[in-house]
């Protein structure tokens, strides 16, 4: 099977994803894999597709059909290299008042260390306990075997505490 990543971006309104997968079946094609949602008025959305080889030219052009409901691209997936599978898993809880720059420095670290980010969710809102939003955010990650954990561990316990956050780790 050919693995296809469809990238959507439109203005939200009900149908949406049916007409998306009404496509997708009509050329044989699976639904895999899928991270959708609505931000501020605009629907968003990754999703996965099997199909097979024969039929993946006629579904990537059938999706044009959608311009107008949603912005479509298409790329063409492939296997994790065998350097992606044996790299350590990590999960990430960060959770803190909310103010400009959490995720860049988060990311900084995890970028200084190689570490590949698989699933990222923020969330910012109000925290009446507080007086002020506050921000959330789950990281799932992927760590090279060479990375001192430790290390990694000990950065990013400086950095929470530099930008008052507080990191949990989990794996």
């Amino acid at each position: 099977m050919t693995i296809l990543v469809l990238t959507l971006v439109g203005g939200d309104r009900a149908g949406l994803v049916a007409a998306v997968a009404d496509v997708v079946d009509r050329h044989g094609g699976n639904w895999e894999n899928s991270q959708l949602a609505e931000l501020s008025g605009v629907f968003a959305g990754v999703v996965e597709v099997s199909v097979l080889p024969a039929r993946a030219d006629e579904l990537r052009e059938s999706l044009s059909v959608l311009d107008g409901l949603l912005s479509v691209t298409v790329s063409t997936g492939s296997e994790p290299s065998a350097e992606a599978a044996a790299m350590r898993p990590l999960t990430l809880q960060v959770i803190g008042n909310d103010h400009p720059g959490i995720v860049r420095e988060m990311t900084t670290v995890l970028r200084s260390h190689d570490i590949s980010i698989d699933r990222m969710t923020t969330e910012t809102r109000e925290a009446a306990m507080y007086g002020g939003r506050l921000f959330e955010a789950t990281v799932t990650a992927r760590i090279p075997a060479s990375v001192d954990l430790a290390a990694l561990t000990q950065e990013l316990e400086r950095l929470a505490t530099e930008i008052q956050v507080d990191v949990t780790f989990g794996s």
